[in-house]
């Protein structure tokens, strides 16, 4: 949620801070602002809306000359979304500037405390306090702005990347986090700040990533000192070299970065299991559980905790863990786990799983797992991301950056690195005949040609797309593994088109649901040939006899559902617990051409964010 960009160099800043904001826009967000420095005045813009929007505001309003400046995209906490809360925002003063990513709980008592000091205030935003609260330490302390920005945050409850300026100290740029990512690139005489990478990947590789509690003072030519803002001590910058390349974070010839990811797929699916899946000698190689293995091995449970997608991704774990390694498994909502006073014990194992790795109740989550004594292993696909960093070991995806909101190739690599930890642990527990085993690694390598087979369907999805476009409630039924399935099925309906839908297993229908389903009420169901297809039958049969519109998700050469369905999309046959890797292909084609057709903002869906940073 929200973007930052800034920049201090000898480049020009603006077209760099509105290029990396762009690149930011998946992010989500309502309105964009930019403030530059041009020598001798300091020029602010911001306006309710897109980045373009921006663009158009900035050439009418100010000078966009200057080698330094910060630029933001805001999705509204505090205030709602307009000109006047959008960032930056100035002190009284004028002096200092601000951006801001994240909540300052504790805003209303500073912000009372900053009135009866004589501080006015134009916005709704917590961020408008925090940057008076800087200024007043400032004036009251006499001290730098480094030193000022040190001692406010040290009076901050919440969450937050920070990024400010002083015209008084017209080559540096301070910066901060707490919970909030915040990327340095480290370029010649040059700095670029930015939420993530993607905004300074043409200009560099090298970057540096604040970890929690820390803050920055950037300078172009004197470089970039780290602190603790706890107790003022110098930190070592890690420069890490980034693995993303310029073509990763464009569209490639395809309309939106949805579609573009949707058939990548069998690329990231094949760059999960690549040099961790051996066939030919029937081995999975994992860094990460290989040296850890005693703690899986010796585990009660094991705990998954995720959000929305990788929830779902979490639900289909649950069940390869216990058919396939029999190791119980709970899987919850990180935003609920943190709070229910949960029993964790060192005998847990926790799984947390993140596309962004900086989902901020998962990270909640695996702080309070590493209190009890547990031992985190982390799920996620951003190299350096805040999860890989705290968590006691993990793996990467490696799927390759997901722009668009709604995850797609996410969800697919999530399930295979899950895939290939289960199996993994069933050979070494002795659960799973080497028969067996091997068939699984053989099945699961094929997987990304089958994923090609399924995406061949997508003129047929189209159609159907056409046929249910203006429908208002969409029900999806799955069984067993495929369960998880029409859950993520329906959540992708809702992202993007904004039509109601609801997952539900197949046989609790008759417990509730039921009751929705007339001729107008279209039913996406999940009925592959392996796992209680019998049963699934029988629910279309139910769902027939009551005029509903059924969409079967089968398996190719299909003929019973073929016979009830309305319209069925086949998928390659496969193993049951690689289904879904396969089944979720047409669900996200349906979701993405009835939202396409829609006219939906299909990578920037309203009031979404890609990278959930607040609670």
């Amino acid at each position: 949620m929200c973007g930052i960009v800034g920049y201090v160099g000898h480049r020009k800043a603006f077209p760099i801070i509105i290029e990396g904001l762009k690149r930011l826009e998946y992010r989500g967000y309502d309105s964009a602002g930019i403030a530059l420095y041009d020598g001798t005045d300091l020029n602010v813009s911001k306006t309710k809306g897109k980045v373009a929007d921006l663009v158009q505001k900035v050439n009418n309003e100010i000078s966009t000359s200057g080698s330094i400046g910060i630029g933001h995209t805001r999705w509204a906490t505090h205030g709602v979304p307009n000109d006047v809360n959008a960032h930056p925002h100035y002190s009284n003063s004028g002096d200092l500037v601000i951006i801001h990513n994240g909540i300052i709980e504790n805003y209303e008592s500073l912000k009372k405390e900053l009135t009866k000091r004589g501080y006015t205030f134009k916005s709704d935003t917590d961020t408008e306090v925090l940057i008076n609260l800087i200024e007043d330490v400032k004036l009251k302390e006499n001290v730098k702005l480094g030193k000022a920005v040190q001692v406010a945050l040290n009076q901050v409850v919440g969450a937050y990347a920070i990024a400010v300026f002083d015209k008084n100290k017209p080559d540096e740029i301070v910066i901060a986090r707490l919970g909030s990512p915040l990327a340095v690139g480290v370029g010649e005489n040059e700095f670029f700040i930015a939420s993530d990478a993607s905004p300074f990947i043409e200009y560099t590789k090298n970057a540096i990533y604040l970890e929690d509690e820390e803050m920055a003072i950037i300078r172009a030519n004197k470089g970039i000192k780290i602190r603790k803002i706890k107790d003022d001590s110098l930190v070592d910058p890690y420069v890490q070299e980034l693995q993303m390349n310029l073509e990763q974070i464009e569209k490639g010839g395809y309309d939106h970065f949805m579609l573009k990811e949707i058939y990548e797929q069998p690329t990231a699916i094949k760059d999960t299991y690549r040099g961790r899946l051996l066939v030919k000698e029937g081995i999975i190689r994992m860094a990460g559980i290989d040296d850890n293995i005693e703690k899986f091995l010796n585990a009660n449970r094991i705990i998954i905790v995720a959000c929305g997608t990788s929830w779902h991704a979490g639900l289909v774990a649950e069940y390869i863990f216990e058919d396939i390694a029999r190791i119980p498994v709970e899987v919850e909502y990180a935003s609920e786990f943190r709070y229910r006073n949960p029993v964790i014990t060192n005998k847990d194992v926790v799984i947390a799983i993140s596309q962004s790795g900086e989902t901020a109740d998962t990270l909640a989550a695996i702080k309070l797992a590493k209190a009890n004594g547990a031992f985190v292993f982390g799920v996620c696909n951003v190299v350096g991301s805040s999860i890989a960093r705290e968590t006691h070991a993990g793996a990467y995806t490696h799927a390759g950056p997901e722009i668009g909101v709604a995850s797609t190739k996410a969800f697919t690599t999530q399930i295979t690195l899950l895939t290939l930890i289960a199996l993994k642990l069933a050979k070494v527990k002795g659960e799973i005949s080497n028969s067996d085993y091997r068939y699984h690694l053989q099945e699961l390598e094929l997987i990304p040609e089958k994923v090609e087979s399924a995406l061949k369907s997508e003129e047929h999805i189209k159609m159907i797309a056409e046929k249910y476009k203006n429908a208002r409630n969409f029900l999806y039924l799955g069984r067993g593994y495929n369960f998880p399935v029409a859950l993520e099925g329906a959540l992708k309906l809702k992202e993007i088109s904004y039509i109601h839908a609801e997952g539900y297993p197949a046989a609790e229908m008759k417990h509730g649901p039921i009751a929705l389903i007339d001729e107008n009420m279209p039913v996406v169901v999940i009925a592959t040939k392996k796992g209680h297809y019998e049963k699934v039958v029988s629910n279309i049969e139910e769902i027939k006899a009551r005029q509903g519109k059924i969409i079967g998700v089968v398996t190719e050469g299909d003929v019973n559902v073929k016979k009830l369905a309305d319209y069925v999309i086949e998928v390659p046959e496969s193993l049951e617990s690689l289904s879904p890797l396969l089944t979720t292909i047409p669900l996200q084609l349906l979701s993405y051409h009835i939202a396409v057709k829609l006219d939906r903002n299909v990578d920037q869906p309203r009031n979404l964010a890609k990278s959930v940073t607040v609670e």
